[in-house]
């Protein structure tokens, strides 16, 4: 047998050896993922309520969001969420970004602490510190009592509620802080240096050099920041107390799907906006691209 003949019959049982590795995962991905989601585009068009079987319904499921109040609602609820706290977030990040690149002692405790929020945020125990916060009785309001000022129930109030879930966003600043802090380390200080001989300020050579230069890492922690935000659920459900209350100032869209397919047994119609919420997430983000093109500088 040659030499070439073994060589193939070799690359052949290490082909094999890796498909039987990589099985597990292949049966996970089938399973987990590409089955459910296969089942729920099917149950968008269908009438399911868990309890009975599945009636083909066609289009109906989406011809029924064109006149369903609660979900208009919930669309304006999550966009005004979306577009206020994810630049918010971002910017935030930024700052704490460029303070802590400016040779902190102790950076890698700052950038570890800040990052926190960000690790703990999703989780129910602080939605549930969130509520306590800004409650009649919580700790914005008793800072507010020691300069005389007379606070308010903040969740409880139609006007506030959704600033609530804002700033708990925005503090969640931990990851993209990091990724921005990164990519301020791949910045040349020799550029630095030459814009001070020219006389260039610090606010100059923030727009002139470092804003430029970030647009990448900007351009990538927003498309992230963003699709996230979109699917903000936890915080929602445990600050509104599962509703989106008060009187659905807290409705995001995440939520009112919950709200369908588990409160009212409508599963069909709950899987229906899940595609809808799908479509809007690659619309965006194929916009984010589309514009990336006029604003985000890579340096080639």
């Amino acid at each position: 047998m040659s030499e070439r003949s073994l060589k193939s019959k070799g690359s052949r049982r290490e082909d094999r050896a890796a498909y039987v590795f990589l099985l597990p995962w292949f049966i996970g991905m089938a399973v987990f993922t590409v089955g459910p989601i296969l089942a729920s585009l099917y149950l968008s068009f269908t009438d399911y309520t868990l309890l009975s079987p599945p009636e083909w319904l066609g289009l109906d499921n989406y011809k029924q969001m064109l006149d369903d109040p609660r979900l208009h609602k919930s669309l304006v609820v999550t966009f005004e969420y979306v577009f206020v706290s994810v630049p918010l977030q971002l910017g935030l990040a930024l700052a704490l970004a460029m303070l802590l690149n400016r040779g902190v002692r102790g950076l890698a405790f700052y950038r570890s602490v800040y990052y926190l929020p960000s690790l703990l945020a999703g989780s129910v125990s602080i939605a549930i510190l969130w509520r306590q916060i800004f409650g009649s009785e919580g700790l914005v309001n008793q800072i507010l009592d020691l300069v005389g000022i007379q606070g308010t129930s903040w969740i409880a109030n139609p006007d506030t509620a959704l600033g609530t879930l804002v700033v708990l966003n925005a503090w969640t600043f931990g990851a993209p802080m990091v990724i921005f802090l990164a990519g301020l380390r791949q910045i040349p200080t020799s550029y630095y240096e030459a814009a001070s001989v020219d006389g260039a300020g610090a606010v100059s050579q923030f727009f002139r050099i470092t804003l430029p230069l970030l647009t990448p890492i900007i351009f990538f922690n927003l498309v992230l920041q963003m699709i996230d935000a979109f699917q903000n659920f936890t915080q929602a459900f445990v600050v509104s107390g599962g509703k989106g209350g008060p009187v659905d100032s807290t409705l995001v869209y995440t939520l009112y799907l919950y709200d369908r397919g588990f409160g009212s047994f409508d599963m069909g119609y709950a899987s229906a906006l899940a595609w809808v919420l799908l479509v809007i997430i690659a619309v965006l983000t194929g916009v984010n691209f589309l514009f990336a093109k006029k604003w985000v500088f890579y340096g080639d």
